[in-house]
């Protein structure tokens, strides 16, 4: 079986900007509109930058329904993820009945969760699905770490399509081993995509499929530029393209994606200010500053 096209290339995971009363609707449909408009591969919707941790099911129902309307003929995928078993399956009917063409997800614990867990949990979702599921491998944030071993045994479970990795090594021969090795222990069908925007060259180069990508959910054409490079094996015109962000990176090192990509959308005039969701705050000054340099630097701000 060959991989779904669906799972490769770039795809975009915009923020969902919100207000004290909920959904910045208007912002977030710009958002969407801004990056299909763009031509990237996918649109994922209520990943870790799209704050779905943070939204009740009313909400995460409603970017979703908003992100397939607005979307075009991009596919959305759709971030199902949340603390107990009984409430991913909401969200995945959810999802499904608006119309997302993927779901997205990551095991969350309070407890520490066991390999049988985490194995029971994709269990327990791929028995419902009627759409494809990416993994979500992203143990910064969750706190669960997936071996290559628990890998392979839950691409095995119908209905598995890709695996979203943490980034690659920077050396490139450590990074084709580390993709290479989890390769061969998952079916052919399934894709191999990197995060961490600044890892995402060097983990293209290394044979990964896609890109799944926090920045793309803003600045699309640089990031698809940098796609459409790697994945031609254009090796020094990706890593120059990258390179040319290397102040983003560098921040989002520091900082963190999240409150980066919020900073990044309110200076380029995207977001209102306060679109983070307390008790989360925006960057201070200093680092407000720095992204405003960064942008400028990377010729994005004038």
């Amino acid at each position: 079986m060959k991989p779904s096209t669906m799972f490769t290339g770039l795809s975009s995971f915009p923020l969902t900007p919100l207000t004290d009363t909920g959904i910045d609707e208007p912002a977030f449909e710009r958002l969407v509109a801004r990056v299909a408009a763009a031509g990237v591969d996918s649109i994922c919707v209520l990943g870790s930058t799209g704050s779905y941790a943070y939204l009740d099911r009313a909400e995460r129902a409603r970017a979703v329904e908003l992100a397939v309307a607005g979307s075009g003929n991009v596919p959305v995928l759709a971030g199902v993820g949340a603390l107990r078993t009984r409430d991913v399956l909401r969200h995945v009917e959810d999802a499904q009945d608006r119309g997302a063409a993927a779901v997205l997800l990551a095991p969350m614990s309070y407890q520490a969760l066991t390999d049988d867990e985490v194995f029971g949990l994709y269990e327990d979702v791929t028995a419902i699905l009627s759409v494809p599921l990416v993994v979500y491998d992203n143990p910064t944030t969750t706190r669960v770490v997936v071996s290559d071993e628990l890998h392979a045994r839950i691409a095995q479970l119908p209905g598995i399509a890709s695996i979203k990795i943490p980034p690659v090594p920077a050396d490139s021969e450590q990074a084709m081993t580390r993709v290479s090795r989890l390769r061969a222990m998952v079916p052919g069908h399934v894709t191999i995509g990197v995060s961490g925007d600044g890892a995402a060259a060097d983990g293209l180069l290394a044979g990964c499929d896609a890109w799944y990508s926090v920045i793309a959910g803003i600045l699309p054409e640089r990031c698809l530029a940098i796609t459409r490079a790697a994945t031609a094996g254009n090796t020094a015109l990706a890593r120059s393209l990258s390179l040319e962000l290397d102040p983003l990176w560098k921040l989002m090192a520091r900082f963190g994606s999240y409150r980066v990509a919020s900073a990044v959308a309110e200076d380029l005039g995207l977001v209102s200010a306060g679109n983070l969701p307390a008790p989360v705050r925006g960057l201070d000054g200093t680092g407000r500053a720095a992204v405003a340099r960064a942008l400028t630097e990377a010729d994005l701000l004038r």
